[in-house]
């Protein structure tokens, strides 16, 4: 459009000066070589704008052809992501992946629901956010056909009291508060298990409930309708005895949990709560996606976690 533009204003201009031209030669009877002199140099005038012109669009094109040959270099991948650890560990990573040829945008979410859903309405190409136990219930309850591409990290679960510095200390009938999500509940229950709190039925495993609790010697009362990013927010309000959070929203909230908790989840390779790279199935052979997990498994990518989060989140073995 800018180009006709330009044509329409040289083609009047050069009507105009013609036209001028005209005129000065029946003004001046007695001097037609004067006016032929001056429509000769009009008209090389308007032929050099329009040369002129004409250069400039060339090298606009140039210029916009340039563009898009250096924006070709790069494909971008979108992906999903809470704000801690996961889209810190993405934003660190896009200098690594630029290198490979693959350009991130990162969405980040404050809540477990919107990112798979956004992935299944094909607003992302792939989302980062959730551990496999998570990913599992989540297709099965909306029936996502969405694939793992592969683990990166585990954020072990902490416990977290205002008012007590050890488990020793819970009192008779504490109050804990735990998530509504139920795929949390299996790790939860077997942390404390593990911490001699509780006892669970035999084969409960990572699918066990508040209902599977073969023991409960404290008599301590769960609280399990707290959605998991309201969890800090609990903890902050001084509400219940003592508060499980996972360790992505403890670290958005300020908290350290090597420091602030009173008890940690273990992280050892027998964790089966992995946070993954999750991606629609149509999309298990895009090569990016190969190429993200690889940069989030490379050395580069373990020591940043390391070296920043020292321990309250740990990167998992290939």
């Amino acid at each position: 459009m800018k180009k006709t533009v330009q044509i329409a204003a040289i083609t009047a201009t050069a009507a105009f000066l013609a036209a001028c031209g005209t005129n000065g030669e029946e003004t001046n009877n007695g001097t037609g070589n004067n006016g032929e002199t001056n429509n000769s140099a009009e008209t090389n005038n308007a032929a050099e704008t329009e040369e002129t012109d004409n250069e400039s669009t060339d090298n606009n094109t140039a210029d916009e052809n340039n563009g898009n040959e250096a924006s070709e270099d790069f494909e971008t991948l979108t992906v999903g992501a809470s704000n801690v650890p996961h889209a810190e560990i993405l934003e660190y990573s896009e200098s690594l992946l630029e290198e490979e040829g693959v350009e991130l945008e990162i969405v980040t979410f404050n809540d477990y629901i919107l990112p798979n859903q956004s992935l299944d309405e094909g607003e992302l190409d792939a989302n980062y956010f959730q551990h496999v136990p998570y990913l599992e219930s989540q297709m099965e309850e909306f029936d996502y056909d969405f694939v793992n591409k592969g683990g990166i990290h585990i954020e072990p679960i902490g416990l977290y009291s205002q008012e007590y510095d050890s488990l020793d200390a819970l009192p008779e009938g504490a109050e804990i508060i735990m998530s509504s999500s139920v795929a949390d509940h299996g790790r939860i229950l077997m942390m404390l298990e593990e911490e001699g709190l509780i006892t669970l039925e035999e084969e409960a495993g990572i699918n066990a409930t508040i209902d599977d609790i073969a023991e409960n010697p404290n008599d301590f009362n769960f609280q399990d309708n707290v959605e998991a990013a309201l969890l800090p927010t609990a903890y902050e309000n001084n509400e219940g005895d003592a508060v499980l959070i996972n360790s992505n929203y403890a670290l958005d909230a300020g908290l350290n949990p090597l420091e602030d908790a009173i008890a940690m989840e273990s992280a050892d390779g027998d964790n089966p709560y992995v946070n993954v790279i999750a991606a629609n199935s149509e999309d298990e052979g895009d090569e990016r996606l190969d190429i993200l997990v690889d940069v989030l498994r490379s050395e580069d990518v373990r020591g940043f976690i390391e070296e920043n989060y020292e321990g309250a989140v740990v990167p998992v073995e290939e």
